[in-house]
């Protein structure tokens, strides 16, 4: 089902706009749906919506975990799909840094994207059937893998992708041993209550440039620091298997990967059919499908 990009009424967070940064208090629910409806404890999704995140551990079982490295060693030594736009590459070498829209260029991650285990997790959070908004794969090789600055994808997600309310969560599956040395995720826990407006016009076809190091839409360090000071940085290790779920606006980055340690992961985005985007609010025109789908149809019917 692909719906037609209305006109947003109202643009709730404003980004993009204006010649300072501002933070802004946050709108929407953190969980839409009833608390005991789905495969969280109440505690855990009470959890989840202070935190802003939950960590699963085994969600997927070390065969499926070998059954996905082989998809994605298979996905990255492609030379066809090199060519593709969807295959990002790092900037200071020809790395494989991320294949977006996985689950349509591969039958295994179409399943999982369907998988109950995710699908029902969602829609416990956001209340309502869910749609992909974006699939990915990250690479982080050993000694090489790139950063990814801190960032709201939100921010991302409502200036250029039109999504209008916070109401999208990402489930991130790792396929290796997460360390804190190794490049690992980290998260503000509870930066999800404030969205930091960021500065500056988004250019024409800024996906080009900002996939492989993005600049327009990062937070300024100001606010930066007054999120840490208020809410610390969690480090996400954890072994192969492991999920983490979290909001579509929580703060996030990650650091570079010196060590011989590799570190990937499977990255899915479900919104809710709800929250379907719309035209774009600080952008002349959406970003691909491959990075923001209009198809809203439900995942796991």
């Amino acid at each position: 089902m692909t719906l037609q990009m209305d006109a947003p009424t109202a643009d709730e967070y404003p980004t993009r706009k204006a010649s300072e940064a501002a933070l802004l208090y946050r709108k929407d629910p953190v969980v839409w749906g009833p608390a005991a409806d789905g495969p969280f404890t109440a505690e855990e999704i009470s959890d989840y919506d202070a935190r802003g995140y939950a960590q699963i551990p085994s969600l997927v079982s070390g065969e499926e975990v070998s059954a996905y490295r082989a998809e994605l060693e298979r996905l990255s030594s492609d030379r066809a799909l090199r060519r593709d736009e969807r295959v990002i590459v790092e900037p200071t070498s020809d790395e494989v840094r991320s294949i977006f829209e996985v689950h349509k260029i591969s039958k295994v991650f179409h399943d999982l994207v369907n998988d109950p285990r995710l699908v029902e997790r969602a829609r416990q959070i956001l209340g309502s059937d869910v749609y992909v908004h974006q699939s990915r794969i990250n690479y982080k090789p050993g000694f090489g893998g790139g950063s990814f600055y801190w960032h709201s994808d939100f921010e991302t997600w409502h200036a250029e992708d039109g999504m209008p309310r916070m109401r999208a969560a990402s489930i991130s599956i790792s396929l290796t041993e997460n360390f804190t040395h190794n490049g690992a995720l980290m998260i503000m826990p509870g930066s999800h209550r404030t969205f930091v407006s960021c500065v500056g016009e988004t250019p024409d076809n800024h996906y080009q440039a900002s996939l492989k190091s993005q600049h327009v839409g990062t937070p300024d360090q100001s606010s930066l620091t007054m999120l840490a000071e208020r809410h610390g940085i969690d480090v996400l290790t954890g072994s192969a298997g492991d999920a983490t779920v979290f909001d579509s606006n929580c703060m996030h980055g990650s650091g570079g990967n010196i060590t011989p340690y590799p570190r990937s992961n499977i990255f899915i985005v479900f919104n809710s059919v709800e929250n379907a985007c719309v035209k774009p609010f600080a952008a002349g025109s959406p970003r691909p499908d491959f990075l923001s789908a209009r198809d809203f149809t439900p995942v796991g019917r």
